[in-house]
């Protein structure tokens, strides 16, 4: 095998799809978990004192928020190992976990008018509460755009990186902003001293079971979306690769024998199994 080709192969290394043994427990696990939320937010649990029947919203609502926190917290701490390693993975990782965290802060605007609906009388005001989230939520649409923008790999992951190390600092305006501002919103959040001593019994196991569910749920995606870009990134650089290979090939002495060697070896790394699955 030619120095070209196992450049090639080199290029190919990592996981060679986005499923695996792990993945699939998580999936399984998501839907078990998901499937129970869904059974004690219809069934398990009456129709609040206060809130009537909105207050099953809030076993997704609030339990999609919190999980999106953790993932913008991932991204931006991934994105600080980038600048500083310049390393894939750590791009990668925040790079899915932006994508993962902006569709639960949709989730979360979404569920969050069809709460304000009832509540409110219109399902949107201006908010302090309502306001910061969509600001953050544009913030995090802005990040995945640009991480989308053709160029070179360090440039674009450092570019990224720094609009999500930025966007990360929303997270508390929009924690505080019941408290800064004048706001419709509750001030509580189930994991708050307040609202923690209205719930019990069903309730407030429907919240926890929506906490497990939604951050299983996250992780299985994460890791998709991850292996996923892996994947889109090997082909683009194996594709390189295989062109400079053949050109050079076909300008050296004896170009048919090498132009042989390199397609058989990329038949060959295409075929290869991951090393990653082969572990799991």
């Amino acid at each position: 095998m030619t120095e070209k080709a196992t450049a090639e192969r080199a290029a190919l290394q990592g996981p060679l799809s986005t499923g695996s043994r792990a993945t699939r427990v998580l999936g399984l696990a998501s839907i078990a978990s998901l499937a129970l939320l869904v059974f004690y937010t219809f069934k398990a649990t009456k129709p609040d004192v206060e809130l009537g029947e909105t207050v099953r919203i809030l076993y997704i609502h609030v339990p999609t928020i919190s999980t999106a926190y953790l993932l913008l917290l991932t991204n931006a701490v991934a994105s600080v190992v980038f600048l500083v390693k310049k390393n894939r993975f750590a791009d990668h990782l925040a790079g899915a976990s932006a994508e993962v965290g902006l569709l639960l802060l949709g989730l979360t605007l979404v569920t969050g008018m069809l709460w304000g609906r009832p509540t409110w009388g219109t399902y949107w005001v201006w908010d302090p509460r309502l306001t910061t989230t969509l600001i953050m939520f544009l913030m995090y649409l802005g990040y995945v755009t640009l991480r989308g923008l053709p160029g070179e790999f360090v440039t674009r992951g450092t570019r990224a990186a720094i609009v999500g190390i930025v966007s990360v600092f929303m997270l508390y305006p929009v924690r505080q902003s019941v408290n800064w501002w004048s706001s419709l919103h509750q001030g509580s959040t189930a994991l708050g001293r307040p609202l923690k001593a209205e719930i019990s019994g069903n309730q407030e196991l429907a919240l926890y079971i929506g906490f497990l569910a939604f951050l299983i749920l996250a992780v299985w995606l994460v890791v998709h979306r991850f292996r996923l870009a892996w994947l889109e990134e090997s082909a683009r650089e194996t594709s390189l690769t295989a062109e400079i290979a053949e050109r050079r090939a076909a300008e050296a002495p004896g170009s048919t024998t090498v132009r042989a060697d390199v397609s058989a070896a990329a038949r060959v790394s295409q075929g290869a199994g991951s090393p990653q699955e082969d572990t799991q």
